[in-house]
């Protein structure tokens, strides 16, 4: 079947909104994934004016709600890299992903700028998958 619509639940993880212009990191919201069997992070960039700003991303886990616990997810709990999840000045307009398959209830994403001066507009999407009740609700609860 070819329905993913009513096989995902997508939660804002860093809302849109004004451009970062330092290098303060984006912090995401916790994501409980809960009643999921997976996670993926879409990291979505707009402009970047910086001409030499870098954007890492780390991904956290934990077992508490508010995250008080968190501990950087170890490379085997994830899919693919948090290297290839960043970005740089010149990937305006552009998507990266990072999968989670820890065994934590909790996560989180954060981005966070260096050598950045410029404008930067970047927000993400958590999209959890292969709910254990099925169809999720749109909009999503």
């Amino acid at each position: 079947m070819r329905d993913l619509m009513n096989n995902i639940r997508p939660v804002r993880a860093i809302s849109p909104g004004a451009a970062v212009t330092d290098n303060t990191p984006a912090v995401g919201q916790v994501i409980d994934t809960l009643g999921y069997g997976s996670l993926t992070f879409v990291i979505l960039t707009g402009s970047l004016a910086d001409a030499d700003a870098t954007f890492s991303t780390l991904v956290e886990h934990g077992d508490e709600a508010d995250l008080s616990d968190a501990a950087a997810v170890p490379d085997t709990g994830l899919i693919g890299t948090e290297a290839l999840a960043g970005f740089t000045f010149a990937d305006d307009n552009e998507c990266r992903k990072i999968g989670y398959i820890g065994g934590k209830r909790y996560a989180r994403v954060t981005i966070t700028p260096a050598a950045n001066a410029g404008d930067a507009y970047l927000a993400a999407v958590a999209i959890l998958g292969h709910p254990t009740t099925a169809p999720t609700s749109n909009p999503p609860a």
